[in-house]
């Protein structure tokens, strides 16, 4: 027979209470256990020190004999200084964002990027005005130099 100490769920529709027990390893998460030895208030705030309650010495007695906490269980346990504080363990592939996501960060990058550049640029290059004046005057020449196209049609 497995021995585990787990959390066992109590409380009503969005109103979370859990229970500390330990309880053979077949059985379901809130069914039959063995012995209740703490409870576990999420509702509560973190410093509230009725948040986490264990029984500590039944605690201890089933670590004797073998009992195995589960990751959330052995968290309370290593924040109370009966066992040594587990490593917690990293979930990336969980975490991780997904292909839409990231093509969504990329395309922001890239739109970021080319704001910055399009900032920098009007501050390097000179101003456009002087070449404009110029460019207006060639225009004009051309224009005193062609025949109206009337004279020409008629000549």
């Amino acid at each position: 027979m497995a021995v585990v100490i787990r959390m066992s769920r109590g409380g009503r529709r969005n109103l979370p209470f859990y229970r500390i027990v330990v309880a053979d390893s077949r059985f379901p998460r809130d069914g039959r256990y063995i012995e209740r030895v703490g409870t576990y208030n999420p509702l509560l705030e973190t410093g509230n020190e009725n948040r986490v309650t264990l029984v500590k010495d039944r605690i201890e007695h089933w670590l004797k004999l073998g009992a195995k906490p589960s990751e959330r269980v052995a968290m309370f346990l290593g924040k109370a200084g009966m066992i040594d504080m587990p490593k917690q363990s990293n979930r990336p592939e969980k975490s991780a964002p997904g292909e839409k996501a990231k093509s969504r960060l990329e395309e922001k990058a890239a739109k970021k990027a080319a704001a910055e550049e399009a900032a920098k640029a009007p501050k390097e290059a000179p101003a456009p005005a002087p070449e404009a004046a110029p460019a207006e005057a060639p225009a004009e020449a051309a224009n005193e130099a062609a025949p109206p196209a009337e004279e020409a049609a008629a000549g």
